[in-house]
């Protein structure tokens, strides 16, 4: 056995076998590239934390610079975090933890006290019990929102719940990073539009991202006329019972030269259902929720040329359901028949045609990360 060899088995023997399982799963159970994998997510974490780190220093700057002002710090010469905040109590109590930890370091500063607060502490400022608040002032602090506390607010929670993921070096195979940074890039565009732009202009976590190791083929890439319509129609997607397809976790829909930005997570995948309304009315009355699921498909889909005979159909996910993804907008392919660069089986049928004229495949197959970088035109 090689020196390296040697180090990897010792490096993946200390990780705990729960925590390198998903690792080695994906590496198909090869240890050299399931400690490559390993390497990778903290290396994404770290540039994701980077990004988060310049946004907390935004986010808590503007809100206290508001609350500074509303308060007449200047005036009053008490800061704002020892004043009746309106539905403050928890301003009061997490103050007041922050101030005796500082107090026994002998670093108890007005800010001190402001950079100690944790993320947690400023995102749940824009919580509904801060109505009263955000409308005296904290709406300020976000001049490049829409003005409305609940959007600023969810935003604010989907990067704090990211930022404790990473910050606790759990799993990220199945983080969505370009969602992610996306947030993180969003909530500094509401403090001001200049910091979005500048915080997207220094990011370097979708180019650590985009080094990922090469994982097989898991999405599904479907050219055939309509399809994009249908899913838009009954979130799934129907095709002629009998087609033979590999494992895919997701399937993006391709349009003339451009892949849709959503990529839906297949939920199941059924083959051989009678596609008639005689079919519909016995799956439903099953009690299984997935052929009730298929059964309102097949009622849908009856009048768009799906009639009679038996189907194939995947359900796949919305934009609002676990496991979904969506690209930043439509993503540009070559026109070549395999239908994106990265795609390695082709199904059977044309889809129709790409640039100059040229066929696609009605079928094809990529990777999800190679279509969240840009890699599959």
């Amino acid at each position: 056995m090689s020196s390296v060899a040697a180090d990897t088995d010792a490096v993946l023997g200390l990780v705990p076998a729960p925590r390198l399982a998903p690792y080695l799963a994906l590496a198909g159970g090869d240890r050299g590239r399931a400690l490559a994998l390993y390497e990778w997510g903290v290396r994404v974490s770290a540039a994701a934390f980077e990004d988060i780190a310049h946004l907390e220093v935004l986010l808590r700057g503007g809100m206290d610079r508001v609350l500074r002002a509303h308060f007449r710090e200047a005036e009053r010469g008490i800061p704002w975090f020892l004043l009746p905040v309106p539905g403050g109590e928890y301003v009061a109590e997490a103050s007041g933890r922050v101030r005796e930890r500082l107090r026994q370091e002998g670093r108890e500063t007005r800010d001190q006290v402001v950079a100690a607060m944790s993320f947690g502490f400023w995102s749940g400022m824009l919580g509904p019990g801060y109505e009263e608040l955000w409308r005296a002032c904290l709406h300020r602090a976000f001049p490049g929102s829409s003005g409305r506390r609940a959007e600023v607010a969810a935003t604010a929670e989907g990067v704090r719940r990211f930022r404790n993921r990473i910050a606790h070096h759990d799993s990220v195979l199945g983080v969505d990073f370009p969602f992610e940074v996306r947030q993180v890039a969003e909530l500094a565009a509401f403090v001001d539009p200049a910091a979005g732009r500048w915080l997207r202009s220094r990011s370097r976590t979708m180019d650590v991202y985009a080094q990922r190791p090469a994982t097989p083929d898991d999405t599904l890439v479907v050219s055939a006329p309509g399809a994009l319509f249908l899913y838009e129609r009954c979130r799934a997607h129907v095709t002629r019972a009998g087609q033979a397809f590999a494992g895919v976790d997701h399937m993006a829909f391709r349009v003339d030269d451009v892949i849709a930005p959503d990529l839906p997570r297949v939920l199941l995948r059924r083959d051989n259902v009678e596609w008639t309304e005689r079919g519909a009315i016995r799956l439903r009355r099953t009690r299984d929720p997935w052929d009730r699921r298929i059964a309102e498909v097949v009622e849908d889909s009856l009048g768009t040329g799906r009639n009679g005979g038996r189907r194939q159909v995947f359900l796949l996910t919305g934009p609002d359901e676990p496991g979904h993804r969506r690209l930043a907008g439509p993503l540009p392919v070559d026109g070549d028949a395999s239908g994106t660069a990265a795609a390695g089986k082709d199904g059977s049928g044309r889809g129709g045609e790409g640039l100059a004229g040229r066929p696609v495949p009605e079928y094809a197959y990529t990777r999800l990360h190679a279509l969240e970088t840009g890699a599959a035109g």
